[in-house]
């Protein structure tokens, strides 16, 4: 199912969160020049946010927190109000596994709630999922307050199918893009370009199926 998908797609990038230590080591370069050496520290921001949209409530937060919690920083996330349970019941795991109180945070609401993030001195850094028109918001906001902002908005998919395409291969594909997740999702197919007389075949079997 699309939920268990979009777990499963989450405790993938919980695991590299696991193995980040690697990634986080500076890097060191001996007598660049005459007495001279180079090298890079990366330290945590502090208080970083996620804001996240209400079709993946599970997955899309876990590319977020997982990673910043793990770089050092803690964590703000302000779910969709349209499904605000899994961001409780995520928080409910990370206690019971003992990640220490203020580490990991939800703040429910709605667009003030969002403001007070853009806003806050303290929050150093926000990352959004969602629609395009919010996420210019986001990164204009976020942006004039000093903050450091991943504003990543909707996208309009196109595929194109051949003349020699398998037809019910292609069916198949269409119907996965169209409506898994009600077509509520960034990489959904909003546009199919058929090429030649393959429009009849794939039109006619389109309409079979969505029977």
């Amino acid at each position: 199912t699309d939920a268990q998908g979009e777990v499963d797609r989450g405790i993938d990038i919980l695991e590299f969160a696991c193995g980040i230590p690697n990634l986080l080591k500076g890097e060191h370069s001996d007598q660049v020049s005459r007495g001279m050496d180079n090298w890079t520290l990366r330290q945590p921001l502090g208080v970083v946010a996620g804001v996240t949209p209400f079709n993946f409530p599970v997955m899309v937060p876990m590319w977020m927190y997982p990673i910043a919690i793990a770089a050092g920083n803690t964590f703000i996330l302000k779910p969709s109000p349209t499904d605000p349970s899994a961001s409780l019941f995520m928080a409910e795991l990370l206690r019971e596994a003992g990640l220490p109180k203020g580490v990991f945070n939800v703040v429910q609401g709605d667009k003030e709630a969002v403001d007070a993030l853009l806003e806050h001195p303290h929050v150093k850094a926000l990352s959004f999922v969602g629609s395009t028109p919010i996420a210019q918001y986001i990164y204009e906001t976020g942006a004039r307050n000093g903050k450091r902002v991943q504003g990543l908005g909707g996208a309009k998919n196109h595929m194109v199918v051949m003349p020699d395409a398998d037809i019910d291969r292609t069916v198949d594909a269409l119907i996965g893009a169209a409506y898994g997740s009600a077509g509520e999702r960034c990489m959904a197919i909003s546009v199919a370009v058929l090429v030649g007389d393959v429009a009849d075949k794939v039109v006619a079997a389109l309409a079979e199926r969505a029977k």
